[in-house]
């Protein structure tokens, strides 16, 4: 068995060398970490800062769909049709309300109903181009939801008209 023994200027240099490598990973990991914080930080001030956005229907001017709360209904028998045009009706911005089957179970022959109140009348009448053909009837509600109630001559819905002037909300809303 032999032993080497190192000169002490030869261990000197290991050591160094050892602390330098040591050093120059802490730095770069502490600098990882100060940038990944200030990133962080850099997007959770800019979506903070961002003015929350209220959009109050007035008795005149556009309603937008934001503002309009939508109950979808299926009056038919086919299986999940209110879930899927629900979905459908949330992707162009509605407030989704209640997805059921149609609470006053009447056989609706066309398209579709479009339900609403004396409060609901201009979003009822945003709602109607939703699906070609359908009917506005107007009940008693004090709120201004609107019901789309589906009927068993629903197909799709409006692609042309529904999305052509359905207006958005300002920008940063």
């Amino acid at each position: 068995m032999s032993i080497t023994v190192e000169s002490a200027s030869v261990a000197r240099a290991r050591r160094r060398k050892r602390t330098a490598i040591t050093l120059l990973v802490v730095i770069a990991m502490l600098a990882g970490a100060f940038y990944y914080a200030s990133s962080y930080w850099s997007k959770g001030s800019t979506k903070a800062a961002a003015p929350a956005c209220t959009i109050t229907a007035g008795p005149s001017g556009p309603v937008y769909p934001s503002q309009v709360t939508v109950n979808v209904y299926n009056a038919t028998s086919r299986t999940g049709l209110a879930a899927t045009v629900g979905r459908l009706v949330k992707a162009k911005g509605f407030v989704l309300g209640t997805v059921s089957n149609d609470p006053a179970k009447k056989q609706i022959p066309g398209t579709a109903e479009v339900r609403y109140g004396s409060a609901g009348e201009r979003a009822a009448a945003l709602v109607q181009t939703l699906v070609a053909g359908a009917t506005l009837v107007k009940d008693t509600r004090a709120d201004a939801s609107v019901d789309l109630v589906l009927g068993s001559g629903y197909k799709e819905m409006a692609t042309s008209t529904g999305t052509a002037t359905l207006a958005t909300a300002p920008p940063g809303c």
